[in-house]
């Protein structure tokens, strides 16, 4: 009987902590460097997968205070994200564009990737998060 009751005990402490470690949430800080005007914000996109990178995101906006900016995403799962944000200089909420689609106001992704002709890949700007983190984007 004793042995039966440690059983148990051992497997129910064993299926909750499995279920606690599954609805563990982070925080990712993202710091933005290189802003030159305080005019405007800052458009942040987390994307989760390759599939949805630079066509479906969720978004924060983060003021610029001293060409310096801080946007907080909360409660995000474990898993692999890439980052991609750009300066709206003039407060029109979108991405001004030259011919072609070459950004005129400045932009930045996650690990400060960079792309040939184009923007990076998902590879190239994706993290891991399985903890609270700070990154940082050296906007260009």
């Amino acid at each position: 009987m004793k042995k039966t009751i440690l059983l148990l005990a051992i497997l129910f402490t064993g299926i909750f902590s499995i279920k606690a470690q599954e609805n563990d949430t982070f925080n990712l800080t993202i710091e933005v460097k290189g802003i030159k005007k305080n005019e405007g914000k800052i458009f942040i996109a987390i994307y989760d997968s390759e599939a949805s990178f630079l066509n479906k995101s969720s978004g924060i906006i983060a003021n610029i205070n001293d060409k310096k900016s801080t946007g907080i995403f909360k409660g995000l799962k474990k898993g692999i994200y890439a980052v991609s944000l750009f300066h709206d200089e003039n407060n029109n909420q979108k991405m001004d564009t030259k011919i072609f689609g070459i950004p005129k106001e400045p932009y930045g992704f996650s690990n400060n990737a960079t792309g040939f002709m184009g923007p990076p890949k998902f590879k190239d700007a994706k993290f891991n998060l399985d903890s609270n983190k700070t990154i940082t984007i050296h906007i260009k």
